[in-house]
């Protein structure tokens, strides 16, 4: 995981981008991680993020789909609510 922040630094300084923070990779989960963490599979996953039912972040060398744990436990949390306590659209 710590080669993955090395290689994500050095394509910022690359690109020329004058971000000096880096996000942490290890906060993030590839699309297999993902799917097997909220018990779906990968291709309910990539629906839900062009739905734009959960967040997708992109690597930014290889642009693979990245989801934030702390993003998957609120939407795991959503998902344990009953039904009554959601947002339901008045009919």
């Amino acid at each position: 995981m710590v080669r993955f922040t090395k290689v994500v630094a050095k394509a910022i300084q690359a690109t020329g981008n004058k971000e000096t923070e880096v996000e942490n990779l290890r906060d993030f989960l590839r699309i297999s991680e993902a799917a097997e963490y909220l018990g779906v599979s990968k291709n309910t996953l990539r629906n839900w993020t062009n739905a734009g039912k959960i967040a997708v972040h992109r690597h930014p060398v290889n642009d693979y789909r990245l989801f934030k744990k702390e993003e998957l436990d609120a939407l795991l949390q959503q998902l344990q609510e009953p039904p009554s306590s959601r947002n339901r659209k008045p009919k």
